[in-house]
C-alpha cells in the first residue's frame, strides 16, 4: 500500500525540516519513491538517507535539487526497516527565503 507525505519545511532563516518517512520496525518494503517539488517559485534541495542506531546514517541521495514543479522518481531503493535495522528520513535544506514543499509517494 503506498504511503503519501506533503512536507513543508520551516519558514526562518537558514533552518532545516528533517521528517522521518518509515520508522525502523515498520516492516514496509519500498520499490519506488516520489518527491515533487510543490513550491510555486523555489527550486528544493533535498537529502534521503537511512539511519541506525549506534551504526550511523547513510545517503541514499545528497544535495538533490529539484526544480519547480518537478518530480524525481528513486526506484528499487535497497535497506531493510524491520526491528533493529534503518529508518528512512527526508531533509529539506533552505538556502534563502524560500519555504520547501515536497510531496512524497512511497510504493
Amino acid at each position: 500500500m503506498a504511503q503519501y507525505f506533503n512536507i513543508t519545511g520551516a519558514s526562518s532563516a537558514a533552518a532545516e525540516l528533517t521528517r522521518e518517512l518509515l520508522a525502523v520496525g515498520s516492516n514496509i518494503s519500498v520499490s519506488k519513491m516520489f518527491f515533487t517539488n510543490i513550491h510555486t517559485t523555489n527550486p528544493c534541495t533535498l537529502d534521503l538517507y537511512i539511519e541506525k542506531k549506534l551504526t550511523g546514517k547513510f545517503y541514499l541521495l545528497k544535495g538533490v535539487e529539484l526544480p519547480v514543479g518537478a518530480t524525481l522518481e528513486y526506484e528499487n531503493p535497497e535497506f531493510n526497516n524491520s526491528t533493529g535495522e534503518f529508518g528512512l528520513f527526508l531533509k529539506l535544506n533552505k538556502s534563502a527565503s524560500e519555504t520547501p514543499s515536497v510531496d512524497v509517494i512511497l510504493q
